[in-house]
């Protein structure tokens, strides 16, 4: 019987997933072998497949766990009972702080993401599009009751707002000048700036 756990009791399919990720950021998904996965895991192909059916599978889970993530506090923080402002800028905060926590698998992602299947690829865009669409809801939740400017679509601040997480991995260095808090401070307030009225 294979064991779940290491000796450190981490279980199987997080080994499998710290280890994919790690490869796919140093070596780029397509030149990442299974056989390497489940050697720098420490398990045995048989169990990547029972865990995960694929390769491909562990791509999408990479990012998907970050999105499950993301999207349990943005429901939390725009479920709170604060201004519109507050939640807005809170939850802005918060997703710069979780991409540059998890900036190799938000990298991996969007440097591999045309690996998925159509149908992985279109389960991964509904799940980003739920995620935006809540964030949308709050933009325009200020918006419809006059505490932000309607000046500017509520989809395209979204986009502004995205466009510079999604582009974190390409510059955030962990050794640079700014914590990841200070740089999602900058980007919260830079957002609240845009939708002053």
């Amino acid at each position: 019987m294979a064991r779940t756990t290491d000796g450190n009791g981490t279980p199987v399919p997080q080994r499998l997933l710290a280890a994919a990720t790690r490869l796919f950021a140093e070596q780029g998904y397509d030149r990442t072998s299974v056989q390497e996965i489940v050697e720098s895991a420490g398990v045995t192909k048989g169990a990547l497949y029972h865990y995960f059916g694929s390769k491909e599978d562990l791509l999408q889970e990479v990012y998907a766990r970050v999105l499950r993530l993301q999207q349990e506090r943005l429901d939390a923080f725009a479920d709170a009972d604060a201004p519109v402002e507050q939640r807005l800028r809170d939850a802005a905060a918060d997703v710069v702080v979780t991409t540059i926590d998890n900036l190799d698998d938000a990298a991996i992602f969007f440097r591999s993401m045309h690996h998925l299947s159509p149908e992985k690829n279109k389960q991964v865009r509904a799940e980003r599009r739920r995620y935006h669409e809540r964030f949308r809801a709050l933009i325009e939740e200020g918006q419809h009751s006059g505490v932000f400017s309607s000046a500017t679509p509520a989809d395209l601040v979204v986009d502004y707002h995205f466009g510079s997480v999604h582009h974190l991995s390409t510059w955030y260095r962990p050794d640079g000048p700014l914590s990841p808090q200070q740089v999602a401070d900058h980007l919260a307030d830079l957002l609240l700036r845009a939708l002053r009225p």
